[in-house]
């Protein structure tokens, strides 16, 4: 019974057999024949069969189905893990005995769910960085180029290798972003730069160009179309950038002409020292906001024309006041200036016959000139001027020597004799110095062509006359020298005729003479007097030895002339037996 209960195809026979049974009683007591029986037998037969038929054709179906599914989700799973690059994780082998095919299913379905959710994962993390490689793409290249360089989500390529290469690409393009977003600031800090310098709108210049770059807080454009515009703007405000530089420059020079031309004030002066400081400036030195504004330069145009309708109404006076420059230079350099000419010059300017400006022109030419050729002269200028201080050495050493009483002791005396100690070492200088003088002025005549003149006179013509002068000196000197030779000799023999006798009136010694003031004109006075005195008094006594002694006294004369006369020529020594003073 227990075995009826457990088997169900048992329990299905038993429960057919009664029936029959049931069947055969009902037709045995009916009274139905063997042939009705057994066609009904066969009709049930066959009813049964092509019931059994039909269930196990469902169940045929359903076990093909389940395979189906399994092969599935098998093939399923190991392309999954083959396009994420991993070892699949369930492996059928028909070799081994299984459990039934819905628990081979079951097993199959978590572990296919599982890697299906993480290839949406990790297809999800392609798109991601795909999407932000795009989008860097469209910002740097644009829609269009961006679009020719656009990768789809391969599903059958989902490894961590390819995800890796992506995110090294994403990181490149970064970077370059980066690299672009701080090539973009740079350009619009150098475009506010020019913007402020040249007085424009920095925000509507950014408008014309492209809105995104004007706003602070969004994303600015970084492609290659924004920096390409970025440049030509920033090109072309350069361009305008030199050429109001060179304008204002222009402006500047020639503010500066006319200040200087007509003595402006140094307080009008400052009102455009920002005008006169950027003279010479190049072009990144000039970054001060509106110094190239048309503002500010139609404001130093109007300066510069106030500037020039003022020159215009003082033409005549700059001229003058050129004139009197030009004449100062030819005093200063002793050039003698064509002042007859400019007289006639003025007095065409004052008809209106000449142009001022011309005139004006021709003066600061010529002024040009005599700078030039004073630099050139400057040497030679500076050893006149030490051979006519020379010269005035040696007129005063003249007239000192000729002082009978130089050597008296009297204030300041000292000082006096030191000055001709002087003055006797630089008239022996002379001779050199003019020698090296002449060479000199003959150096620069023959390298310029022209005469050298000294306030209109021939330097060389100087000298020579100088020399000329120096050399009848010499011969006086030299007859001097003669004439006191011979008078020498008639006193020696004077003395040897009648012999020597002591004089009755003692010249005064240098010591026991009045103590008088040394300078040149009081000396020379007292000496004459002295002279004159002793000579008076000669002619009172007739007696010979008064004559000895006033011929004593002239002979001690001609050696004082003697010995001042020698220290004017380069061939004697200067005498050295003066008294000194402390």
């Amino acid at each position: 019974m227990s075995k009826l209960q457990n088997d169900p195809f048992l329990q299905y026979e038993t429960t057919c057999g009664s029936l029959l049974y049931e069947l055969k009683n009902i037709w045995d007591e009916v009274g139905v024949s063997k042939t009705e029986r057994d066609k009904t037998l066969f009709e049930l037969e066959q009813e049964c069969l092509h019931v059994y038929r039909r269930k196990v054709d469902q169940a045929n179906q359903s076990r093909a189905q389940l395979r189906q599914e399994i092969a599935d989700s098998e093939a399923e799973l190991a392309t999954i893990c083959s396009a994420m690059g991993e070892r699949p994780v369930h492996i059928r082998q028909s070799d081994k005995k299984a459990g039934s095919l819905r628990e081979e299913l079951q097993i199959i379905l978590p572990e296919l769910e599982e890697m299906r959710k993480r290839r949406f994962d990790r297809r999800n993390q392609f798109l991601d960085v795909q999407e932000q490689i795009q989008g860097i793409s469209n910002e740097i290249y644009g829609p269009e180029e961006s679009a020719l360089l656009k990768n789809d989500v391969e599903e059958y390529d989902l490894t961590l290798i390819k995800l890796e290469k992506l995110h090294r690409q994403l990181h490149t393009l970064q970077k370059e972003k980066s690299e672009r977003l701080k090539k973009v600031q740079d350009k619009l800090y150098t475009l506010k730069s020019l913007t402020s310098v040249l007085g424009l709108d920095f925000k509507q210049a950014l408008c014309d160009l492209d809105p995104s770059l004007g706003d602070s807080e969004g994303s600015k454009s970084v492609s290659n179309d924004a920096i390409q515009q970025l440049d030509a703007a920033i090109q072309k405000l350069r361009e305008v950038k030199l050429q109001r530089m060179q304008k204002l420059q222009d402006l500047a020079t020639a503010m500066l002409e006319l200040w200087n031309l007509m003595d402006t004030p140094v307080e009008e002066q400052q009102k455009f020292q920002n005008v006169t400081c950027n003279i010479a400036a190049s072009e990144h030195e000039m970054t001060e906001p509106n110094t190239l504004s048309m503002e500010f330069i139609h404001y130093v145009e109007a300066e510069v024309t106030r500037l020039e309708d003022t020159k215009a109404s003082k033409m005549k006076e700059l001229v003058l006041r050129k004139r009197t420059e030009l004449e100062e230079i030819c005093r200063k350099t002793h050039l003698v200036s064509e002042g007859s000419a400019i007289e006639c010059v003025v007095e065409a300017i004052e008809s209106g016959s000449v142009d001022p400006a011309c005139v004006l022109e021709q003066i600061e030419l010529q002024i040009a000139k005599v700078k030039e050729e004073a630099f050139s002269r400057k040497e030679i200028l500076e050893k006149v001027e030490k051979w006519l201080a020379a010269r005035d050495e040696e007129t005063w050493l003249e007239e000192y020597n000729r002082d009978e009483n130089r050597y008296n002791a009297g204030k300041g005396t000292h000082l006096i004799l030191k000055r001709a100690e002087k003055a006797r070492a630089l008239v022996n200088k002379m001779p050199a110095m003019v020698d090296a003088l002449t060479s000199k002025a003959i150096a620069w005549e023959k390298e310029r062509g022209i005469e050298f003149t000294y306030d209109g006179i021939s330097l060389l013509s100087m000298l020579e006359e100088y020399n000329t002068l120096r050399q009848e000196k010499e011969q006086e000197r030299r007859r001097q020298r003669d004439l006191r030779r011979l008078q020498g000799q008639i006193v020696a023999e004077q003395e040897a005729r009648y012999g020597s006798k002591p004089s009755s009136s003692k010249p005064q010694t240098p010591r026991k003479a009045s103590r008088m003031p040394a300078g040149g004109a009081t000396n020379k006075g007292h000496g004459g007097a002295t002279f004159q005195t002793t000579k008076h008094d000669s002619k009172g006594t007739e007696s010979r030895s008064t004559r000895k002694t006033d011929n004593a006294h002239q002979l001690d004369e001609y050696n004082h002339l003697d010995d001042g006369d020698s220290s004017l020529s380069s061939d004697d020594d200067a005498p050295t037996d003066s008294p000194h003073y402390s």
